[in-house]
């Protein structure tokens, strides 16, 4: 019998490799990218064609290679990092497994030219799939070149599961952003399809933070620092109020190495304890410096997963370091010892006191009057003997219309309430719901029906109303829209401008009217005309912060994460007032819906209490 298992050419043992170090064109400019710092860089360009997917070229001014070094470079596990074992202790650079640029070569064309500042001439290299065409002497600049045509060239397979143009490029510049922030002593640009991206001058941490991520970010930046004797923690949180419901600009670097970490990412959130809501997640960006010897960063080809022998102490100190920042700076907030309710009289009726939700107004298809808070005086009346309810006594500063005043006389009759007794109950006000349909706590609806009572989330409901809306709109591109009378510019991201240039086709579907307007910002002339908004700017910014949010938890398709965003975002929210016609409107809505019973959440939009449910209350 034959023998069967035999050793992999190196060509396809390349490409087995290149499944976990290049999964998307990112992968690969993150890998020339830590090449090009280990090589003593100071200034780096990157020039970006269709995405990466035509062409990904990293230059640098580094220390360069010699002729053999250069075509050493291409082979599997070869490296200048490490000698021996002893060495993955004491890791202070990006590389060290050599399968780097042998992974990229198998499954691009590559071309490397590269010389040392001693020498004359450099040496050129082109490889084509782990193939290598061309080797030769070449005049060039000090420092390397190298350009990755065509990726996935020769792994169609691994080309079709490429995402779409915007996507891959928001990718890009996450990776671009994460080394770029890890080195602000070095000069970077990018240029996508010859628009420059970024031009980054060498400078401080704050002022590539303002670089990378915009003007606004400056005045919401808080140093944080603590050092102790087993690691130091450097860098700048932001404050609550910049915080976001998407996450993306939160940043953790050990020893200058990006690392994802959900314990870590805890310890920062919990230091904002009772500062933010639960989906809301801080802006930071810290930097952990530690003995190599207490972390194993050799778990994962990409590097970006990092094992502590402490992890609870770099937990605590994290922790603690992020407190005394926002205490320092007094982020946190104040008590006010200026009012005290057991010394104020009539405190319940101070008008200027505001009910504890979170209202939204700028987003509201339903407007009415603000909830005035109706004396509750004399309710106990109503319990006493006399079965007269008494009206409260008129106040110098509420002033009573006469209507309010009077009562109206129901009856109701049951075995313990013979028809002939009555009792008397007051008149609801003008600005009250009135008949069958009314509100409780501003947040459900209350509807009754004749097999009993309905209870509606007001929000929930909403949302699932737009919702459907919006897919229509979308499925038949037909959004009505409405100008602008100041048409707003929004600066944008490079990632989030790349992401509208995505679904710029849905957006105007919807009824945004779009205009490009140069150096990652967008012009807003119009909006959906069914949207009674005050400030379109912020409309915009809060859809696209929710569409990234959903896109990071949900798996979902544009058309369908947009019309779940912009519901979402233009949705009654709780602690808003409504009258009996806009309940009613609402409730006559829902039930026009195809799927009525639930949210976008999964959560039930109503509950049904019926008649026998009620009786057993009391139990009859």
């Amino acid at each position: 019998m034959s023998d069967l298992i035999q050793l992999l050419p190196d060509a396809i043992a390349n490409q087995i490799a290149a499944g976990e170090v290049v999964q998307r064109p990112a992968s690969a400019l993150k890998e020339l990218l830590e090449n090009s710092i280990d090589a003593g860089a100071t200034k780096i360009q990157v020039v970006v064609k269709e995405a990466g997917k035509q062409l990904i070229q990293v230059i640098d001014n580094g220390k360069g290679m010699s002729a053999t070094d250069a075509r050493m470079s291409f082979e599997r596990h070869a490296t200048s990092k490490i000698r021996n074992s002893q060495d993955l202790f004491s890791i202070r650079t990006f590389g060290f497994r050599g399968e780097a640029l042998a992974s990229i070569a198998a499954v691009a064309q590559v071309e490397l030219k590269t010389r040392q500042a001693a020498d004359e001439l450099g040496t050129m290299i082109q490889i084509d799939g782990s193939e290598v065409k061309t080797q030769e002497p070449v005049a060039t600049t000090p420092g390397t070149s190298i350009s990755m045509k065509n990726l996935f060239f020769n792994v169609p397979a691994r080309r079709n599961f490429l995402k779409s143009n915007p996507v891959e490029m928001r990718h890009i510049v996450e990776e671009f952003q994460r080394v770029a922030l890890a080195y602000s002593e070095i000069g970077f640009s990018l240029m996508q399809n010859d628009m420059e991206v970024y031009n980054l001058l060498p400078g401080k941490l704050s002022q590539r933070i303002v670089g990378l991520f915009g003007k606004n970010h400056q005045s919401q930046l808080v140093p944080c620092e603590e050092l102790t004797p087993h690691v130091n923690v450097k860098g700048y949180i932001g404050k609550p109020e910049s915080a976001k419901k998407t996450r993306g600009e939160q940043f953790f670097f050990v020893n200058n190495r990006y690392i994802k970490s959900s314990y870590l990412n805890h310890a920062v959130s919990n230091a904002y304890e009772n500062l933010l809501q639960a989906d809301q997640h801080p802006f930071y960006v810290l930097f952990l410096e530690i003995d190599p010897s207490h972390i194993d960063i050799n778990v994962h080809p990409t590097k970006t997963e990092i094992k502590f022998d402490d992890e609870r102490t770099v937990y605590a100190v994290i922790r603690a370091a992020v407190k005394q920042a926002l205490g320092a700076h007094h982020v946190v907030p104040a008590l006010d010892f200026s009012f005290d309710v057991n010394f104020t009289d009539n405190w319940t009726k101070d008008e200027t006191k505001k009910t504890d939700v979170d209202r939204e107004y700028s987003y509201k298809t339903f407007n009415t009057p603000e909830f005035k808070k109706s004396s509750s005086s004399g309710w106990e009346k109503l319990f006493e003997g006399n079965q007269t309810f008494i009206q409260p006594e008129k106040t110098v500063s509420r002033e009573v219309d006469e209507k309010e005043e009077e009562s109206e006389i129901l009856t109701f009759s049951s075995k313990a309430n013979p028809e002939e007794e009555t009792r008397t109950f007051p008149k609801p006000s003008d600005s009250e719901s009135t008949g069958t349909t009314f509100q409780v706590e501003l947040n459900y609806i209350v509807a009754q029906m004749s097999t009993g009572l309905l209870i509606i989330d007001q929000q929930a409901a909403h949302e699932r109303i737009l919702y459907e809306r919006y897919l229509r709109q979308l499925k038949l591109a037909q959004g009505p829209s409405q100008q602008c009378l100041f048409p707003p510019v929004i600066q944008m991201s490079p990632g989030d401008y790349e992401l509208v240039m995505g679904v710029m086709n849905e957006l105007q579907s919807l009824g945004f009217m779009l205009t490009e307007f140069g150096n990652n910002s967008i012009l807003v002339q119009g909006v959906p005309a069914d949207i009674q908004v005050k400030n379109e700017k912020e409309l915009f910014e809060g859809l696209i912060e929710q569409f990234k949010n959903f896109k990071s938890e949900l798996s979902l398709d544009n058309r369908e994460n947009l019309a779940r965003s912009l519901a979402r975002k233009s949705s009654l929210k709780r602690g808003q007032k409504l009258n009996a016609q806009e309940m009613e409107t609402l409730v006559g809505q829902l039930f026009a819906c195809q799927n009525p019973n639930f949210g976008l959440g999964g959560n039930k939009t109503f509950v049904k209490l019926d008649l026998s449910s009620i009786h057993s209350f009391f139990g009859k």
